[in-house]
């Protein structure tokens, strides 16, 4: 048995929704990463698993028990530009329900062609694979909603990119894989039926409460912006840079998804790009805010018809919704970098002190993750950094508004602990991990980073080598997306 409990609701959409898509058979799968924490809290039976027959199952050759395999239909704007897409290379085995009742999506991503494949091969390698593994995994131990990983398997089969890789299928973990596009879709076919159908299903699977309000759609649209709100406010909070915020990219439970050419920023620049295709900074890391609200009102677009018959009162509705995004946004933003400051209470200014730090590193082209991680360490700031004049000066205001808090220095430095990370992944130690272990079959440097990413908060025990950028001589650093 395994422990698969496998269900499938997202069939029971139209067809406009999903295709049968059936695995494509591998040569030789073989275990390079299993997460055996995730499975336990799956309900998945380890020791059943972590074997040549499981490495079978997550190669994409054998199939679950009680899975129906099929591909995801929808559509989306890649760089601002609509387009049909769908599931090219990755195949839904169904929904794991886990023993807390927990309802999860169990996908494999580069298990073959499917009816989506657009001329594709419907294959991964193993580098990109081993990095969406790595950076949801940190995301996770972040504490930042997002889909993970539960194995990456090797193919013994190349892949054909820009050189021959070797191949790969990732088996990925999340709340769902409905997206900003699988409403798009809706829309773009003009049927009304599956468009209800869709609302209903997002409701019933992420907002039933929704259910209840005078106008469904309006309120889970809601709920959604919300969501994405958090979300983005979190990404900021650390530094990450998704890469590609298409709306195909954009999950409509809140989790992060898609991780391409995505990477966490070193030297504090609103300006950084880190994605080889992002030519004209469109996902830049400033423009992450901005950017969610013009995906939220992609799907807004979509909902009109559930809105209201009268398309005027719809759009009003819309745009009502939508201008509180920005709003909601702040919010959680300026509640997070409280956090960062230290700060248990709210005053009016708290946002100036806060954009006033970033603008002195970003003058200063200061460290993000290492500037916070040194205001919260326990015996103060070193002196060295106070001999800058213009940090100087922000720290005798933050002191001054520190001065006004009823909690003590160890209730401080605890609370800055618990929202400044000691270590992220670094660029550069990211990827010489996955060179040694696509390039050289080396596993060794990509185990020390897990296991160093996996408790990011423990800044007593944070290893030294794990918190340094590239040295300055490093060349500018890029990513691809890996397709």
């Amino acid at each position: 048995m395994s422990g698969w409990r496998l269900e499938h609701s997202y069939a029971g959409l139209p067809a406009l929704f999903h295709s049968p898509a059936a695995p494509t058979p591998v040569r030789d799968p073989q275990f390079v990463v299993f997460n055996p924490a995730l499975a336990v809290s799956l309900g998945l039976d380890v020791a059943a698993l972590d074997t040549p027959d499981g490495a079978a199952i997550f190669g994409g050759n054998t199939l679950p028990e009680g899975a129906r395999p099929l591909a995801q239909a929808y559509a989306g704007h890649q760089f601002g530009h609509f387009t049909g897409l769908g599931d090219g290379r990755a195949i839904l085995l169904g929904e794991q329900v886990t023993p807390d009742g927990t309802r999860v999506d169990v996908q494999l991503k580069g298990a073959g062609q499917t009816p989506y494949s657009r001329r594709g091969d419907g294959r991964a390698a193993l580098g990109p694979m081993l990095r969406e593994l790595v950076i949801s995994e940190a995301m996770y131990a972040l504490g930042i909603p997002t889909s993970r990983s539960l194995a990456v398997v090797s193919t013994g089969e190349p892949v054909q990119r820009e050189r021959v890789l070797p191949g790969a299928v990732l088996t990925r973990v999340a709340a769902s894989h409905l997206r900003v596009g699988t409403f798009e879709w809706a829309a773009a076919h003009r049927d009304p039926a599956a468009l209800a159908a869709l609302v209903d299903y997002t409701i019933r699977r992420h907002d039933p409460a929704a259910a209840a309000a005078p106008v469904p759609a309006l309120a889970l649209f809601e709920a959604i912006a919300d969501r994405q709100a958090a979300l983005i406010a979190r990404w900021q909070l650390v530094g990450f840079i998704h890469g590609v915020m298409n709306t195909d990219n954009m999950a409509l439970s809140g989790e992060t998804i898609d991780y391409g050419p995505c990477a966490f920023m070193d030297s504090y620049d609103p300006e950084t790009v880190f994605s080889s295709i992002d030519s004209q900074g469109r996902y830049a890391y400033a423009n992450q805010p901005p950017i969610a609200q013009w995906n939220l009102a992609r799907l807004a677009e979509a909902l009109l018809p559930m809105f209201d018959q009268d398309q005027a009162v719809a759009i009003d509705r819309a745009h009502a919704a939508l201008e509180q995004f920005t709003a909601r946004f702040r919010h959680h933003w300026l509640t997070g970098m409280r956090g960062k400051l230290g700060l248990a209470t709210a005053e009016d200014d708290d946002a100036t002190l806060a954009t006033a730090l970033l603008a002195w590193m970003r003058e200063a082209r200061a460290d993000f993750t290492n500037t916070f991680r040194a205001l919260s360490a326990a015996g103060g700031v070193d002196a060295a950094l106070l001999r800058d004049s213009g940090f100087a000066a922000w720290h005798a205001a933050w002191q001054a508004r520190l001065a006004r808090e009823a909690s003590g220095t160890d209730d401080r430095v605890a609370r800055m602990q618990r929202h400044n990370p000691a270590l992220i992944p670094r660029n550069h130690l990211v990827e010489d991990a996955l060179t040694a272990a696509a390039e050289h079959g080396d596993l060794a440097p990509l185990e020390r980073l897990l296991a160093a990413l996996a408790t990011p908060f423990d800044h007593a025990r944070v290893p030294a080598a794990f918190t340094e950028p590239a040295g300055p001589a490093a060349p500018p650093y890029r990513t691809f997306c890996g397709t």
